[in-house]
């Protein structure tokens, strides 16, 4: 029997950890597997440069909730450029949904998840990374942002709950998470039993 509501898949991690690619990487090869497929970026709702927190209850309430009883999740963007909430969107439940950005896999999130993803490397690739990709509208508000970031891994240990640790940037991380969701990954939660309605696409 077909699942009634996606696969909730987060992938997480600091700042230029390596999300997106990885992100961009999977959605690729679900396309490419001919496997119905969402992509949800947090930085799409963190309400501004100080809105990490609040960015996180907007994706659970917004987002994971209704997707996980598998209706159509309607939330509103932050316009960056505007400073202040912008367009309607909407995210539909297809058979995976892949929730991307700091605080994808935080505590409040993670029982209504499948499976979780968090991405490593060293701060300072990181902030080579961040800044390379978003230049000078980043680079004022880095260390602001990345102390919101310790203030919240200092309280909730979302890499230690993740069921895989990837080293981010590294090759054959899809391949990892492609593994885990087929039910043959290595990871250290629970999510390593196959989930029905995904899985034949990638096997």
């Amino acid at each position: 029997m077909s699942r009634t509501r996606p696969v909730l898949l987060a992938v997480d991690g600091f700042s230029g950890a390596g999300k997106s690619s990885l992100a961009d990487e999977l959605m690729r090869t679900f396309a490419e597997r001919n496997v119905p497929a969402a992509l949800f970026r947090l930085e799409d709702i963190y309400p501004g440069w100080d809105g990490l927190a609040a960015g996180m209850d907007c994706y659970r309430r917004q987002v994971l909730e209704p997707l996980a009883a598998g209706r159509p999740a309607r939330w509103r963007a932050w316009d960056w450029e505007a400073g202040g909430w912008g367009a309607g969107r909407t995210t539909e439940p297809a058979a995976v949904v892949l929730c991307e950005g700091v605080g994808a896999l935080h505590a409040a999130a993670r029982p209504l998840l499948d499976a979780g993803v968090w991405l490593q490397a060293p701060a300072a690739l990181r902030r080579r990374r961040a800044l390379a990709r978003d230049g000078e509208t980043y680079a004022p508000h880095w260390e602001r942002w990345a102390a919101q970031e310790g203030a919240w891994a200092a309280a909730d240990d979302a890499a230690a709950a993740a069921d895989l640790v990837l080293d981010g940037g590294a090759p054959g991380n899809a391949a990892a998470v492609l593994a885990l969701l087929s039910g043959s990954g290595t990871g250290s939660g629970s999510a390593t039993a196959p989930m029905p309605g995904v899985t034949a696409g990638w096997r």
